[in-house]
């Protein structure tokens, strides 16, 4: 209320005083300046309709000026975490598949079970590539060594039925060691991200780069790439992307193992 009164003085103080001015121009002007002149408003005289009016007015304005600059604040603010989030998300699925990828299993000196699989697939123009790999490092089961028991991971993706045009990264790991033949059965596959928008995987031979990969096909000791290249695409806030990429070299393909 001490706001809208102010507002009102300030106004009043603008206006032309039309009764001062008729008053002074039919009566002459005092020269005793013994009795100073009062401000008009000292009498607590009441507003005038007109006067609330406007006040209300640009009070009003000003506060829809302010509440626009709040949202405009708080919507940005939601947006970067958001988005902070959905980098987060995405780095913390490639850290997973760099140490996956890591520990892909190729020994010459004792024999081993090979396995790097590699698909290239396109879902309505979007690549969402398949990937198979026998890793000695699964991630949250390693031992004290930093390499754990040899198991086989598997990644693929499958739309989202409740967002068309997002997929759903999965992720399923088995023994390497037992397998279905000792009568263990396999964990059903677990979905890592919900918003992905494209999984690109890329395997180099040491000349080019590949869009696929079959360990199966290549004569031992050349069964595993050197490097593999991964292209991660996530949905943010509001449906904009996030790329992040890495490139990942696989120490057991190299001669010295």
């Amino acid at each position: 209320m001490s706001v809208l009164r102010k507002l009102i003085y300030a106004l009043r103080d603008l206006t032309p005083a039309v009764n001062q001015s008729i008053s002074s121009s039919t009566s002459p002007r005092r020269t005793d300046r013994s009795h100073p002149a009062t401000p008009r408003h000292a009498f607590g005289r009441g507003f005038t309709l007109i006067e609330i009016m406007l006040a209300v007015a640009i009070l009003g304005v000003i506060m829809v000026m302010l509440a626009s600059s709040f949202h405009a604040v708080a919507a940005g603010k939601t947006h970067a975490e958001g988005r902070l989030m959905s980098n987060r998300q995405a780095r913390a699925l490639l850290v997973q598949l760099t140490n996956e990828m890591h520990g892909a299993v190729q020994t010459p000196l004792i024999a081993s079970h090979v396995m790097l699989i590699g698909q290239a697939r396109m879902q309505n123009g979007t690549p969402l590539d398949s990937l198979i790999v026998s890793t000695l490092d699964p991630g949250h089961r390693r031992s004290i060594s930093s390499f754990g028991a040899e198991e086989i991971i598997s990644y693929s993706g499958q739309p989202n039925p409740e967002h068309p045009g997002w997929y759903m990264l999965m992720r399923q790991q088995q023994s390497a060691l037992l397998g279905d033949a000792a009568g263990i059965s396999v964990a059903p596959p677990v979905v890592l991200a919900a918003n992905v928008l494209a999984f690109h995987v890329r395997y180099f031979n040491g000349n080019i780069w590949l869009e696929s990969w079959d360990s199966a096909s290549l004569p031992p000791g050349t069964q595993l790439p050197l490097a593999i290249a991964i292209d991660l695409l996530l949905a943010g806030p509001g449906g904009a992307p996030v790329a992040l990429s890495t490139q990942i070299t696989l120490p057991m393909a190299f001669t010295q193992w």
